[in-house]
């Protein structure tokens, strides 16, 4: 499986890519929203774990961005926000999946689930 990584804090990229390491035969680290789809299209990854909160583009434009050229791919948002309200946001933005940095020991449960999930 390729993963695609967007994360601007380098420790949290790496923390990520530890934890997805079972489930990766490749990672490909981009450290904004607006570098992710020069990463989606040059990867073309199974699952994208994309962060909201980023500086020159926030990870729900980003995932519009990629869904709007790849229907198909599968994002699922990798924030600290454990809120309603950006849970609804990623949901309408097209993320297929929510998780929590708190918690990344869900986050291969979570990729292995999606991977499997019919898309929209």
């Amino acid at each position: 499986m390729k993963i695609l990584i967007v994360e601007d804090n380098p420790a949290v990229r790496k923390l990520i890519q530890r934890a997805t390491a079972d489930v990766a035969d490749e990672t490909f680290l981009r450290e904004d929203g607006a570098d992710a789809l020069a990463g989606y299209e040059e990867h073309q990854p199974d699952i994208v774990l994309m962060d909201v909160k980023m500086p020159r583009m926030d990870g729900l434009s980003a995932t519009r961005q990629i869904l709007s050229s790849y229907p198909e791919a599968r994002i699922v948002i990798v924030t600290d926000y454990d809120d309603d309200e950006v849970r609804t946001a990623a949901r309408e933005a097209g993320a297929c999946a929510y998780a929590l940095k708190t918690n990344l020991t869900d986050l291969e449960a979570i990729i292995l689930a999606t991977s499997k999930s019919p898309l929209r």
